[in-house]
């Protein structure tokens, strides 16, 4: 191996033409491997997304649901439905009343009074120390007028961190809020599975026994009826199973919301701690070159110097400004989160409605088989009495 160092240069790579490799071998190089589609997993709803002590509050739950009770099946899981929802409106409230656009404003003045500064009259200190007529106590004023705008816009500023800071705080809170509901759901679903499975299995499969057997029509209708019941309560569930599904959306929108929030304040406290001290060391030093002016070749070297300064200054407010733009022109929410969001809800839709056709017509069929064993019921009461 050669110790030889690599060369470092800034010209962009140059690709010569590659002359082929002939071989007397058989053997032919491997092709690149190609990269394998990624399969995701779809995450199952069952007791393992429970601790051991929710599972046994799951268990005695599901023991005290009446399936045949309907205000019961219409009250289930209403209380975390309407907690999700009151959190959504929340989250939605918190970001609608937040005037982002305002930070930027603020700082976007701060960029206009520190360049503004640097630019009078072929401006600022380069028109001050040109221009004979200026003293350096007309620059201390001109200074002193800048500085006050400066420090009332930091003040601004400073108030913008302290809500932002307060902000950050309350989304950690929410987003603890929405875990718990998000559990509350779970639990609800799991429980509502369970005495739904239990019904179906014993006193579903009771009642249609029965009807077989005893072939009266009030048997038959009794199965009906729970069979319809347990049908209505299954929505129920699969209502709750799309609310926690926007409680799953919350989490990632949340965090998102919290990130925004913490690179506003990262920028602001760049503007406090690094910009506006930038700029008055800057007009420090400018003054004291202007106070050691001797003659011409003394002011030539403060121009040069102050020009220079202003230069770099400007080049790092354009950075600031720029980032600082980009981040309070990005989205909230992604345009692809909201395309797979709504994706997933119509083919919930699409699901649900196929679920109610064919249940439309498992009823329709029970409907006609029902009527004819009333009719053969009938004839037999009429032979046997014939």
């Amino acid at each position: 191996m050669s110790d030889k160092i690599p060369e470092l240069t800034l010209e962009g790579i140059k690709f010569e033409e590659a002359v082929p490799t002939l071989t007397l071998t058989p053997e032919a190089p491997e092709a690149p491997a190609v990269e394998e589609e990624k399969v995701v997993v779809p995450v199952e709803m069952d007791e393992r997304l429970l601790t051991e002590e929710e599972r046994k509050a799951v268990e005695e739950f599901s023991k005290k649901i009446d399936i045949r009770d309907t205000n019961l099946v219409l009250q289930y899981g209403a209380a975390a439905q309407k907690s999700v929802a009151s959190f959504s409106e929340n989250a939605l409230g918190s970001v609608r009343n937040k005037d982002l656009g305002e930070i930027g404003k603020d700082l976007s003045q701060l960029v206009v009074e520190l360049k503004g500064f640097g630019e009078e009259e072929r401006k600022g200190i380069f028109g001050l120390f040109k221009k004979a007529g200026k003293s350096i106590e007309a620059m201390k004023a001109e200074y002193s007028k800048v500085e006050a705008n400066v420090e009332k816009i930091a003040q601004a500023l400073e108030q913008h961190q302290i809500t932002l800071l307060k902000d950050v705080a309350m989304f950690d809170q929410m987003y603890e809020l929405n875990l718990k509901y998000y559990k509350e759901l779970t639990m609800y679903i799991l429980a509502g599975k369970k005495r739904l499975a239990e019904v179906r299995a014993t006193e579903v499969e009771e009642l249609r026994k029965k009807a077989e057997e005893s072939g009266l029509a009030e048997d038959a209708q009794a199965y009906n009826d729970l069979v319809s019941l347990c049908g209505r309560f299954e929505k129920k569930l699969h209502d709750l199973e799309l609310t926690r599904m926007v409680s799953v959306q919350m989490g990632p929108q949340t965090r998102l919301l919290q990130n925004n929030d913490t690179l506003m304040i990262e920028k602001i406290q760049s503007s406090l701690v690094n910009t506006i001290p930038l700029w008055k060391s800057q007009m420090v030093l400018a003054l004291g070159l202007e106070h050691s002016r001797q003659a011409t070749e003394a002011q030539s070297a403060v121009t040069e110097m102050t020009n220079e300064l202003l230069k770099k200054n400007a080049e790092t407010l354009k950075m600031g400004t720029i980032a600082t733009a980009k981040e309070a022109e990005r989205s909230i929410i992604d345009i692809e989160t909201l395309q797979d969001t709504n994706r997933k809800l119509i083919e919930t839709l699409d699901e649900v409605l196929t679920i109610q056709k064919d249940g439309a017509a498992k009823r329709q069929a029970a409907e006609t088989e029902l009527h004819r064993i009333e009719g053969e019921l009938k004839q037999k009461l009429l032979e046997l009495r014939g």
